[in-house]
């Protein structure tokens, strides 16, 4: 969350901003122009990769304020996705029957799909060992609503995060999130807010990599070298790269250094093809070469809006693309590697 007490006015978060050529002056007077409350150039420019977060060396936020203001001026951003935003606060203002929830082991915990259809992730992902016997849920009450900032909603987590944590409260179990927005709200927005969260939240990452090394004489290494695609809300928690990096090693893949990674790694440029449809299709172009540069066999994805946006550009180019749930899955004996 922004926080101005933070900010000493540095510009880093600007100047380092890939998608402007901001120098530091100009960079201060942006982020005093929002401090202010007012309208500048930057809010029509931000494509909300959250790359500011790691930018900034006070942990001030600014990409929160930034798509705080998009929100407030009705950014290009904002207006693209308003019909959507709209139908979120219609939700939880008046309820949705938009909710699937599939029972489990009463010991077992929760697999949340967010507000994510069940189709959109690997055909079997219900079915595969890894989740067997765990309670399966998902629908507009469990959206993360972190990934609303994209769109012009920054304010709906503020506004609903409490209701949405309410409900998983409901279920009287942990919580393992499939998508790592969700997990961002329980662990990380819901504490800057003041939401008390009454269960065990648990990333993905956390919850693959002790499967996985609790079942070690099921894996058969895949010895294969994989780009890895970050989503943006990775910038709230870089210490997830160490739990990736403990799943590959289990499974006997290499993780190839890439010039895109990090700090300068390159969102999928989801948000941007609403806004500057060139720009968006050049991030996805520069993600993938810069995958096929290193000898990446496959582009491995672990956000659903990322898999699916990036799906026929990889496609084309050659590049097979792998949610990290069916990676693990492939190391298992459940499916098969892409056919080349």
């Amino acid at each position: 969350m922004w926080d101005a007490s933070r900010c000493d006015l540095c510009g880093e978060c600007l100047v380092k901003c890939r998608y402007v050529d901001y120098d530091r002056d100009r960079a201060v007077r942006e982020i005093k122009l929002l401090m202010d409350g007012k309208a500048a150039d930057i809010l029509a420019r931000c494509i909300t990769c959250n790359a500011c977060v790691q930018n900034c060396p006070t942990g001030a936020d600014p990409a929160d304020l930034i798509c705080r203001m998009q929100e407030k001026f009705s950014s290009p951003i904002a207006v693209s996705f308003k019909p959507f935003t709209d139908s979120v606060v219609k939700t939880f203002e008046k309820g949705s029957r938009d909710v699937d929830v599939i029972e489990g082991d009463p010991g077992m915990p929760a697999l949340s799909f967010d507000s994510f259809p069940f189709a959109q992730f690997p055909s079997g992902t219900l079915e595969s060992s890894l989740f067997r016997g765990m309670t399966v849920v998902r629908g507009r009450k469990y959206a993360s609503l972190v990934g609303m900032a994209h769109m012009g909603g920054a304010s709906l987590v503020e506004k609903y995060g409490h209701k949405v944590i309410e409900a998983f409260a409901e279920l009287g179990k942990d919580i393992v999130y499939i998508h790592n927005e969700g997990y961002i709200l329980a662990h990380i927005k819901a504490r800057e807010l003041g939401i008390e969260v009454p269960y065990r939240s648990i990333h993905l990452f956390e919850y693959l990599r002790d499967y996985l090394e609790n079942h070690q004489s099921d894996i058969k290494k895949l010895n294969r070298r994989v780009a890895y695609q970050p989503n943006c809300a990775v910038r709230w928690l870089p210490e997830q790269d160490a739990w990736l990096d403990g799943i590959f090693g289990l499974i006997g893949v290499q993780r190839v250094a890439r010039k895109y990674e990090g700090v300068d790694a390159l969102c999928c440029g989801g948000p941007a093809l609403f806004v500057n449809r060139e720009l968006g299709f050049e991030m996805q172009a520069d993600n993938i070469r810069d995958a096929l540069d290193h000898d990446a066999e496959a582009l491995i994805t672990i956000c659903p809006m990322c898999d699916t946006v990036l799906k026929g550009e990889t496609s084309k180019a050659g590049l097979p693309q792998i949610f990290i749930t069916d990676l693990c899955r492939m190391a298992l004996g459940e499916v098969a590697w892409p056919a080349g």
